[in-house]
């Protein structure tokens, strides 16, 4: 064999893709020492239903794992023999992840070298772009029995070992396999657990300095890929926000999907208010431009807060902004672009006399509607063809509706309750009760009004009847 060392290629066949939640269903491991080879496979009752999808896939059914041991029966055998050898699997983090957790269920430490074969082929041919199992047995023309069952697919990575050998040549390979094995180095401080417990899933995590300071909130559809990468300053890893300060702790909390993951940041920016966050909610005074009719026969608007008008039951809004300064200052803009009077729109920054031009009219931006030179009908027109572009939509539909995410494999849904752009909560289930005062949020609105505009299947849209909107407490 190409390593000197004691190697186990190992392939498992799940319920699911998460590493804590699913089980293992069937193992296949080819133990090698030197020359010598042992093939060790074997079905395991998972202990909870596979899923129809799962069994198209594998052809592993209920009935066949029926009678097979749990995991705790074989640990200790399964110990015994994978204990100190180098582990290699396709999409090593998947196998040895499972392996781990399914050990520590049954009170045993296991751990192990690992090497990825995905990681190993893009390193060997970097020519190629694809790197998945099947791409690799249709490139090397291997040929297999029974793709995904367990043994099938372990005699799959060894088979492209031979092939990468034989054409690269052992030092070559050698040489990348070398590479790859070099620790990946976290700061001092950091659980060195951290490596195997992230999982590759959607999810919002959580940065913590010292004396647990919150230093970032960030969210992730690959939460171990991006959560590694505040560590590695690399191209692969991506470009992370810089932090200086020492990382001494990382939490994180998954999400069936990226909608989740973007409910769940906001919550937690404005819960822990990290330093390194540019937004989070805090000392916002939300705002908005309401229109009037003077005496003159002049629309003037005026700005509005959140907190003494209940936006989302309030039509003909223009406008959201953080704080009223942000919405002053679009309407300077607006009048200087447009030509219209900031004495009429209530902005001027250096207040006229009564019946004199304003500052914009000398400076020759304004059309002279503070002097009676422009009709107010005229500026009127113009004002509200401005307003048109940042007139705050009205609600799109008759009540509540849920925004509905779920896991193909498991099943598993969750729903994420809207009415009149206020976010009300997250549910796995139409009965369980949703909590909290709702109230209208800037970020919320963007992200729902984002949201819709995507061409997304109907079925991830749900119109909710008013019975579903169950509350823990009174609302208002």
């Amino acid at each position: 064999m190409l390593f000197e060392q004691p190697c186990a290629i190992v392939d498992l066949e799940t319920t699911g893709g998460h590493i804590t939640r699913d089980r293992i269903t069937e193992i296949g491991i080819l133990l090698i020492d030197g020359e010598r080879i042992e093939r060790y496979e074997t079905l395991v009752n998972p202990g909870q239903p596979i899923p129809p999808f799962i069994e198209n896939m594998t052809g592993i059914s209920d009935a066949m794992v029926a009678e097979a041991p749990p995991f705790a029966e074989l640990a200790a055998t399964l110990l015994d023999k994978l204990q100190g050898r180098l582990l290699l699997a396709h999409n090593a983090r998947f196998d040895y992840g499972f392996l781990k957790n399914e050990f520590k269920r049954a009170g045993l430490v296991f751990q192990s070298e690992v090497l990825c074969t995905v990681k190993l082929s893009r390193r060997l041919y970097p020519q190629h772009f694809k790197h998945s199992l099947d791409s690799l047995i249709e490139r090397h023309g291997i040929v297999l029995a029974d793709r995904h069952r367990a043994m099938a697919d372990a005699l799959a990575v060894y088979h492209f070992l031979e092939a990468a050998t034989a054409e690269l040549g052992p030092e070559a390979v050698l040489g990348a396999a070398t590479d790859l094995l070099a620790p990946t180095a976290l700061p001092p401080g950091l659980d060195p657990e951290l490596l195997d417990s992230l999982p590759d899933v959607p999810g919002v995590y959580l940065l913590l300095g010292d004396d647990e300071q919150p230093l970032y909130v960030g969210r992730a559809t690959n939460l171990r890929r991006q959560v590694l990468a505040h560590f590695h300053a690399d191209k692969a890893h991506g470009k992370p926000v810089h932090i200086a300060e020492p990382i001494r702790r990382v939490e994180w909390c998954e999400t069936l999907g990226e909608f989740g993951a973007s409910l769940l940041e906001l919550q937690w920016l404005r819960v822990y208010r990290p330093r390194h966050n540019r937004r989070g909610g805090v000392g916002d005074e939300l705002c908005s431009i309401q229109l009037g009719e003077g005496a003159d026969g002049f629309v003037r608007p005026r700005i509005v807060l959140a907190h003494e008008l209940d936006f989302s039951r309030t039509a003909d809004l223009y406008g959201l902004f953080r704080h009223p300064r942000e919405a002053r200052k679009m309407l300077q803009d607006m009048a200087r672009a447009q030509g219209l009077c900031q004495a009429v729109l209530g902005v001027e920054q250096v207040t006229s006399r009564k019946g004199a031009p304003c500052g914009g009219y000398q400076a020759g931006l304004c059309r002279g509607a503070c002097i009676g030179r422009e009709p107010a009908m005229q500026h009127n027109t113009r004002l509200m063809s401005a307003l048109a572009r940042v007139r705050v939509k009205n609600w799109p539909f008759p009540g509540a509706v849920a925004v509905v995410e779920w896991d193909e494999v498991t099943g598993e849904r969750v729903e994420h309750v809207f009415d009149r752009w206020c976010y009300l909560g997250t549910r796995h289930a139409a009965s369980e009760e949703l909590s909290g005062r709702p109230s209208f949020d800037l970020d919320s609105y963007k992200l729902f009004s984002a949201y819709i505009k995507k061409a997304t299947p109907a079925s991830e849209l749900r119109l909710l009847d008013e019975g579903e909107l169950v509350f823990a407490g009174v609302i208002g």
